[in-house]
């Protein structure tokens, strides 16, 4: 039975883990901010999303942002600007809330019917040798169950939706770690 890819690309292959590939897609889904945070728009939004509401301050924290009231509502008062670094926290604690806030409705939409079903694009191998290529094909799945794997996206536990992910690709069968490594998977809610 296939495993996990250890060197993966060695051969010249290109792709991403597919369950990297599932969060990219999820991110997707959940939508969000489009103007970047060092712009005072996207900043002002980003501001106003994470203050509205306890949950918003928690993942501030989390971000590891610790400034004071004062500062805060100099920011949200746009007299005073982020350094780079809180900058850049303070776009991980958008993402962070972003996904939890989204979490429940993308798990009832991706869960109606029976599931949702993930098409599987296989790696790109222009750069591997044709001795060394492999007949890959177009896969797809349904995963009738993404709790756990948008727990595990909302969580930002990368390794956890790697094992939750691979659970459902071994339903393909023994050709599963063919799709460990993928360059897209499609999937809409």
């Amino acid at each position: 039975m296939p495993g996990r890819i250890r060197d993966f690309g060695k051969y010249g292959a290109q792709g991403l883990k597919s369950s990297e590939a599932i969060a990219v897609q999820l991110d997707i889904l959940a939508g969000g901010i489009a103007s970047p945070v060092e712009s005072d728009r996207g900043l002002a939004a980003r501001l106003r999303y994470l203050t509205g509401s306890a949950g918003g301050y928690e993942a501030l924290e989390r971000a590891g942002i610790s400034v004071s009231a004062r500062t805060l509502l100099g920011w949200l008062a746009e007299t005073q600007n982020p350094n780079r670094l809180n900058l850049e926290r303070i776009d991980v604690a958008y993402w962070d809330y972003r996904r939890r806030n989204v979490a429940q409705d993308l798990k009832r939409r991706l869960n109606a019917g029976g599931g949702t079903r993930v098409e599987l694009s296989p790696v790109n191998q222009s750069g591997v040798t044709p001795a060394r290529q492999r007949d890959i094909t177009h896969r797809s799945l349904n995963v009738r169950d993404w709790s756990e794997i948008v727990d595990c996206w909302a969580e930002d536990d990368m390794d956890g939706l790697e094992d939750e992910w691979c659970d459902w690709l071994m339903d393909i069968g023994t050709d599963w770690g063919e799709y460990h490594y993928v360059s897209a998977v499609g999937f809409s809610a």
